[in-house]
């Protein structure tokens, strides 16, 4: 007969070694300490879960709330900046129109109240020429007289009181004005007068008289001519000035107004 081999003391614990095969097996399932660190590993799993589960939460949150906000303020951003380029559209198209109205009635009447300026300009051109001419004129024959020996009795006289634009020029004029002179120093020039001034232009006036009207007419027209040319040329060099002011004017308010159609176009079609 084999002997046996079976141990005939009772073992003292029972042995924890697990084995793959003991994995699997039901002697665990009522093991209370196995059940109770089964349930605190699972208790303290679900517990870091769930708090994992809820700062996960609580981060989507924030970051939801930080999208959100982040999205409103490019929503407020982009419609301030739509709005803001509306108005500038719109403050750009009307000030271009307004600006482009500005320039035409700055051509226009500006143009025309340049014209209607130079006429009467001219005109006064003209008139301050012809003034000018009438006082050298009788100037003239002021000094004519002055400077001749038959009129010697008259050189004492003023003159300008007798001699004005309507007789200095004429022979009858200034024999009348000579006439006058005369009879303001008690002097009357008759045929019995031997007065030198007096028998001269009764004798032959067309002699002594006609030279100092013709020293009159030259006068005048020499100075007439003169003062008309200096006038007018005034007159063309302001009226070039404001032309060119003019058409500077237009100029550049017709470049604003291309930049501010130029801005409209870039912020409408952008």
């Amino acid at each position: 007969n084999k002997q046996s081999i079976t141990p005939h003391h009772t073992p003292r614990y029972t042995s924890r070694m697990l084995s793959e095969c003991d994995t699997e097996s039901s002697i665990y399932d009522n093991d209370e300490e196995i059940n109770s660190v089964k349930e605190i590993f699972e208790r303290q799993t679900s517990r870091r879960f769930q708090e994992y589960e809820e700062r996960m939460i609580t981060q989507r949150q924030k970051r939801k709330e930080r999208r959100d906000k982040n999205i409103q303020k490019i929503i407020h951003k982009d419609k301030m900046e739509k709005n803001l380029a509306e108005k500038i559209e719109k403050g750009c198209l009307r000030c271009g129109c307004g600006l482009g109205g500005v320039a035409a009635s700055v051509g226009i009447f500006g143009g025309l109240g340049t014209y209607g300026w130079e006429i009467s300009a001219t005109a006064a051109a003209y008139e301050t020429a012809k003034q000018a001419g009438i006082q050298a004129g009788i100037d003239a024959v002021i000094a004519k007289i002055k400077t001749t020996n038959t009129f010697k009795s008259l050189w004492t006289v003023e003159l300008s009181d007798f001699i004005n634009p309507s007789n200095y020029s004429t022979s009858n004029g200034l024999f009348d004005a000579v006439k006058a002179a005369m009879a303001s120093i008690e002097k009357t020039c008759t045929s019995t007068n031997v007065d030198r001034v007096c028998n001269g232009i009764l004798t032959d006036s067309n002699y002594f008289i006609s030279p100092v009207a013709e020293a009159g007419k030259n006068a005048t027209a020499l100075t007439t001519e003169t003062v008309q040319k200096a006038q007018l040329l005034k007159v063309t060099d302001t009226s070039i000035h404001l032309y060119s002011a003019i058409g500077y004017s237009v100029t550049a308010i017709l470049i604003i107004v291309l930049v501010m159609v130029i801005i409209y176009l870039i912020l409408r079609y952008r």
